[in-house]
């Protein structure tokens, strides 16, 4: 490889990672909602990775596409910001409705409790919410959630700018290696971060215990993507 392409390469790897620190749309929804949802850590890390991959092909395909056409950087950086756009707004009206549904559901669970007479007239005093007694009809309907695709279509939404730059230098010098090199650089370096941060964090929550609050996790968890599409829309993140 020629030294542009060892630049090139630290560069891809350098933004990839730093690109998907900064962003916390990158990584807090899949580690809230394995939480609210229960997720196991298979499955969370498995959604991560697939939301990751579509997040990374759909400006990959873009920029390939933008390279074969020979279109501007400009034009491509412009279409990125729209696609960036549509995924906050995506990630906000998301949030919000997901907020809304996990308060009305911690109302409804809202702990309370029942007195009864023993046989003997002492009475008896105990806790419970509407959920405990039916919880394996509660989990039935998590495996049936739709909430993986809604992640998934807005990642794909998501787009990657700091990868359309990169790619124009191979492209300029026709270098079709280099062009899929610095590509597969980038995302595996995003991806791979993107897990981490989820698989680490995950980890770290499972030992913790929540409590009383464990009934708002819903509603925690649709503030957290609602406040990450905040972050894109106002600091662009």
């Amino acid at each position: 490889m020629t030294n542009e392409i060892w630049v090139l390469t630290a560069t891809a790897f350098f933004i990839g990672s730093v690109h998907t620190l900064l962003g916390p749309d990158h990584y807090l929804p899949f580690i809230v909602m394995g939480q609210a949802r229960k997720w196991s850590l298979w499955k969370t890390s498995w959604i991560t990775f697939l939301c990751g991959v579509g997040h990374v092909l759909s400006s990959v395909v873009l920029g390939l596409l933008g390279v074969a056409l020979g279109v501007a950087v400009s034009r491509l950086e412009s279409v990125e910001s729209t696609r960036g756009e549509l995924a906050g707004w995506a990630f906000i009206c998301f949030g919000l409705i997901y907020m809304v549904w996990g308060i009305r559901r911690a109302w409804k669970n809202k702990p309370h409790s029942h007195v009864h007479l023993h046989e003997d007239g002492s009475p008896h005093q105990h806790e419970h919410t509407h959920t405990q007694a039916h919880s394996h009809v509660h989990d039935a309907s998590e495996k049936k959630s739709i909430t993986p695709w809604v992640l998934f279509t807005i990642f794909v939404l998501g787009p990657c700018e700091p990868l359309i730059p990169i790619l124009m230098y191979p492209a300029a010098q026709k270098s079709l290696f280099g062009l899929l090199w610095v590509t597969t650089v980038f995302g595996v370096t995003t991806i791979t971060t993107m897990m981490t941060i989820v698989i680490l964090a995950s980890k770290g929550l499972s030992l913790v215990r929540f409590g009383r609050i464990e009934r708002y996790a819903h509603a925690i968890a649709g503030g957290t993507i609602f406040l990450s599409g905040m972050a894109i829309q106002v600091l662009g993140l």
